[in-house]
């Protein structure tokens, strides 16, 4: 069961396939495959078709995606957002799925955020504001998210008020959330049990800056919990922000956070999985004590909102299969890119999976999975 702030919801199950045809009467039909292509008959008894085996162990499948806007008021996409995760929801498909949500979930028309958006010299400084109906959440579901990151700077962008119709609204659907100051959101999958959770640069989430702060909610989290994610909206924004590099990041005369230092200390502390966004960008990756830290998996979603050039039109979903003590049992990265004005699909030239592999090689030579042209991710030999 899902547990947030003591608010319990369903947990999505998968069931293995069987590996061996039984016949009846006893009977199993197996084919041992050669290696020049021919195939061995070994249809007898059930009893003696296959000797026993241990049962596999269980692994937790992890599905992330990055920044996710489908809209802002007027600017909808077609048919209210039903369609609108039709081309990548092959891809969402995972024990647990999550996504950065940077749109409020809210019908309320006023933003003070951008009425008090100065730039130091008194000018009005560039300001975004973004909104969908609450009656969104639904499709978020349905595509197969099971929950959303809040910590981000849009989050508030209509308040109070609007955080709180987002948080009903992703209740009301399935979806649960992480990200508040202090939250630990818990899942079990297969008796497995997952925590997640949600930092960026902003004082009423957990925070990026603090680090100490966030090594210790690390080890509360992981204290009774097998597996441990981290969501970290981190780092500067826009295309030539696709390098990783030690030290704080600046944007818009905010702190973003070091994000090295941020994915590393969280390590540290007990994290198995770390999950970037904010740079709106894909950044590259890298296996840090055996942990895969992806340091922003860029636009997932932005229509109408978003631009699409370049380096901003492309990301990608993540998998990660993980066994309980958090070792690496495989995964794979999914390339994707924005259409039609911002809706996400699938991308058949992969250039999400070249783009990660070149910089995760730049950045972290060391340190820096090995890539297939597949997308498929694992650990260096």
């Amino acid at each position: 069961m899902l547990s947030v702030s003591g608010v319990t919801t369903g947990v999505r199950w998968v069931a293995a396939g069987a590996a061996v045809v039984v016949l009846g009467a006893g009977y199993a039909a197996v084919r041992a495959g050669g290696s020049d292509g021919s195939f061995l008959d070994l249809t007898g008894p059930a009893a003696s078709a296959a000797a026993p085996q241990r049962p596999a162990e269980p692994t937790v499948r992890f599905a992330a995606v990055g920044d996710v806007i489908m809209g802002s008021t007027p600017k909808l996409p077609p048919q209210g957002g039903r369609t609108f995760f039709d081309r990548v929801r092959p891809g969402l498909r995972g024990d647990v799925v999550t996504g950065n949500l940077e749109s409020p979930l809210t019908n309320r028309t006023r933003s003070t955020k951008c009425e008090t958006a100065l730039k130091p010299s008194g000018d009005k400084a560039r300001c975004f504001a973004f909104r969908v109906p609450p009656g969104y959440a639904r499709w978020i579901g349905a595509a197969g998210f099971t929950l959303m990151n809040i910590a981000n700077n849009h989050s508030r962008d209509y308040g109070t008020p609007g955080l709180t119709d987002t948080t009903r609204a992703l209740r009301d659907a399935g979806v649960d959330h992480t990200g508040f100051a202090g939250q630990i959101t818990r899942t079990s999958v297969r008796g497995i049990r997952v925590v997640v959770l949600g930092f960026s640069p902003y004082g009423w989430t957990n925070s990026v800056l603090d680090v100490p702060s966030a090594t210790r909610l690390v080890r509360r989290a992981a204290a009774d919990a097998d597996l441990v994610v981290v969501n970290m909206h981190v780092g500067a924004e826009g295309a030539d922000r696709t390098h990783v590099r030690p030290g704080p990041e600046r944007f818009l005369g905010e702190d973003r956070g070091d994000p090295m230092r941020f994915a590393h200390a969280v390590v540290d502390a007990g994290a198995d999985l770390v999950v970037g966004h904010s740079p709106h960008v894909l950044r590259g990756m890298e296996f840090y004590r055996g942990r895969l830290i992806a340091y922003s998996l860029g636009n997932f979603a932005g229509y109408r909102t978003l631009s699409t050039v370049g380096p901003l039109g492309i990301g990608g979903i993540l998998r990660a299969d993980l066994h309980r003590d958090g070792t690496w049992a495989g995964g794979s990265l999914t390339g994707t890119h924005l259409v039609d004005g911002g809706l996400p699909a699938l991308d058949p030239r992969r250039g999400g999976v070249a783009l990660v592999r070149r910089l995760s090689a730049a950045d972290f030579p060391r340190s820096a999975p090995a890539i297939g042209p597949d997308g498929t991710l694992g650990l260096r030999r």
